[in-house]
Order: C-alpha cells, then structure tokens, then sequence
C-alpha cells in the first residue's frame, strides 16, 4: 500500500500537477484539461512515459469519461447515484466509487477488495488530497479517477452559484 498526495488547488485546474508520495519526491506528473468533449488528462512518470490518461467521451448530461492505461482503454467512467451519497461505476473494471466526493471523503472497490482510499491531508506545506493505493499498479487509474471526481464537484458547484437570467422582449 502506497500513500500520494496531491495539492489540493491543483487537482481540477487547467495546470500541470504534480503528484508525490509520502517522502515529498514527485512521482508523477498530471496535464490536460477539461470543459469540451475530446479533451483529456495525460498522467507521465516524471521520466516522461505516459501511464494513464482519462478522456472525457460525452459533455451532456451524464458525462462518460473513458480510462486509459498507457494506450489501452481499460474503462468507463460514469456516475450513477446522487441522493444522499455518490455512487460511481467504471465499465470492464467492475469499479466502484462511493462516498462523500463533497467532503473528498471516499473509496473505491472493486466487489468487496477497497483499490483506494481518498482523504484530505494537511501537511506543513498546505492542504493536499491524500490517495491510500492498495496496489502501486493501480495508482495511475486511481489519479486519473480522483481528477475527474473533483472536476465533476468543482462544476457542480459553480453550477449551483449560477442564477438563471430571464429577459422579457428581448432577441
């Protein structure tokens, strides 16, 4: 089991972020953005080979984004439940993401065998997502997942400040 952390600012940004582990060393490096359909997030060692990337398939309601290790599509992204918690589920991984995605409070299964764990951290050089990985070859997907739940969360909330604006007699 391997510990990484991501800072929090960074996760959803339209930035290049680092991912790191326990001891500060950076692991790996996070690129991409986010907003129409085709756009991607590419995930590289920090040699530069490309490990995971997650592209977002459909803008709509019901937004799909297709999971990728190395150039292989492993999975589909989905969210399915919004009541009183989140529910998630990745296609041909048999993944499931539940929990508080508000709060960056979750885990994700695969049946009954936890893959990773989400949490947020304060350490000494600010606040940072901490991500509990069962197994280091999961780490990739499980970064790529995690960007786009604090993506869907971010817009979430932005949607929800936006107020309707309704004119009358206009063109």
């Amino acid at each position: 089991m391997s510990e990484f952390f991501i800072q929090e600012q960074q996760l959803s940004n339209v930035t290049r972020t680092i991912v790191k582990d326990e001891d500060g060393k950076s692991l790996f490096l996070l690129v991409g953005r986010w907003g129409t359909r085709g756009d991607a997030l590419s995930l590289y060692t920090m040699s530069g080979e490309l490990v995971a990337s997650i592209k977002q398939t459909s803008f709509a309601f019901g937004s799909r984004f297709d999971l990728y290790k190395g150039f292989e599509k492993v999975g589909v992204l989905r969210k399915i439940l919004n009541l009183n918690a989140d529910f998630y589920y990745i296609q041909h991984m048999h993944w499931t993401v539940l929990g508080d995605i508000k709060n960056h409070h979750y885990s994700i299964y695969q049946v009954n065998r936890k893959i990773m764990e989400m949490n947020k951290a304060t350490l000494f050089t600010g606040n940072y997502f901490s991500l509990d990985v069962a197994n280091d070859a999961d780490a990739p997907l499980c970064i790529c997942v995690a960007a786009v739940l604090d993506y869907w969360l971010y817009n979430k909330k932005k949607n929800q400040n936006h107020k309707p604006i309704i004119g009358w007699g206009t063109c």
